[in-house]
């Protein structure tokens, strides 16, 4: 998948080549900093993006067999929410706030499934991601729910199509963490019990242990390192997923401070020559600013975009840092 953007008079490469791919039940993560590209790369997923000023620039996308590039207007009113469904982050922008949350449910039921667009089924909804008193919150407008409970009628309204495919785009962002573990057992709950397939969206490395099968993580529009949720967290062998594991504060942690990455995430505008990650990187050699890695098979069902993977993670006096 190949997305650019319009800025400027110019088209900017957004996402750079990304390819994966989430079987029937499977939870797929898809983890990096803010600006990588995680967010576009699943809104394009159901051709959500606004053309112009997005451009899907090359690859395919295929969603339950249906080419969704070449799938006309019809075709894709159908796949989004009935194939895939999908949780948006900050649930108080993402619900019309003049609509009360029932009938902003009873209207995907009538989209999508039109026998069951009843109170009684909005209701339902309600109850299976764990709002208390459904009929009353029917009748609730955003503006008087919790964020925790305006996530969870988010939810409810992504189910309401009975979507194969749950795309969850940071659900836990500006949520404390006990509500962050709350909404994560629920996701993982429901995609259980459903049957559904799941894909995360998130920054933190930190949450995916207990949910993911497999992960892939971004960098500046790539992915970088693919492989088993567990095999990553164990080892991870990119120097840039490392360094977000490192990220991650410990309890008992005897540092005083948090471990951060250094520098930022290049602009669309500025992306650097090589390795993209090599103004960052603790073991970038010199053929690092010039050479282009390629997302490779390092180990069985491993893949890093990375020629020396292997390296010790500690500084080098040719990386810049």
């Amino acid at each position: 998948m190949q997305i650019d953007f319009a800025s400027g008079g110019r088209r900017l490469r957004a996402v750079d080549g990304v390819s994966f791919s989430i079987a029937a039940g499977e939870t797929f993560c898809l983890v990096g900093e803010s600006g990588c590209g995680k967010s576009a790369t699943a809104l394009a997923i159901a051709r959500l993006l606004p053309e112009p000023p997005a451009y899907y620039a090359g690859g395919e996308i295929r969603l339950d067999g249906v080419d969704v590039l070449r799938a006309t207007e019809r075709q894709l009113r159908g796949l989004r929410g009935r194939v895939a469904g999908y949780v948006f982050q900050e649930p108080g922008a993402a619900l019309n706030p003049v609509y009360r949350v029932g009938a902003q449910i009873k209207e995907m039921l009538r989209l999508h499934r039109p026998g069951a667009a009843t109170d009684a089924e909005a209701a339902r909804l309600l109850k299976s991601v764990g709002i208390p008193a459904p009929e009353t919150r029917l009748r609730s407008f955003p503006h008087e729910m919790s964020g925790g409970m305006l996530q969870r009628a988010l939810i409810a309204l992504a189910l309401a199509a009975e979507p194969k495919l749950l795309v969850a785009d940071e659900p836990t962002t500006a949520l404390d963490v006990t509500i962050q573990a709350q909404i994560l057992d629920l996701l993982k709950h429901l995609k259980e019990r459903l049957g559904m397939s799941l894909l995360l969206i998130t920054h933190n490395l930190g949450i995916v242990g207990d949910i993911a099968d497999r992960v892939g993580v971004m960098y500046a529009g790539q992915i970088v390192e693919m492989a088993p949720a567990r095999a990553l967290l164990r080892r991870p062998l990119h120097p840039y997923t490392r360094a977000l594991i490192a990220s991650v504060p410990m309890l008992g942690a005897p540092e005083a401070r948090l471990r951060s990455i250094p520098g930022n995430v290049p602009a669309l505008d500025a992306m650097p020559g090589g390795c993209r990650f090599h103004p960052r990187c603790p073991v970038a050699r010199p053929d690092c600013r010039e050479k282009k890695p390629e997302l490779a098979e390092v180990e069985s069902s491993r893949r890093a975009r990375c020629p020396y993977w292997a390296a010790p993670a500690q500084a080098d006096s040719d990386s810049g840092l």
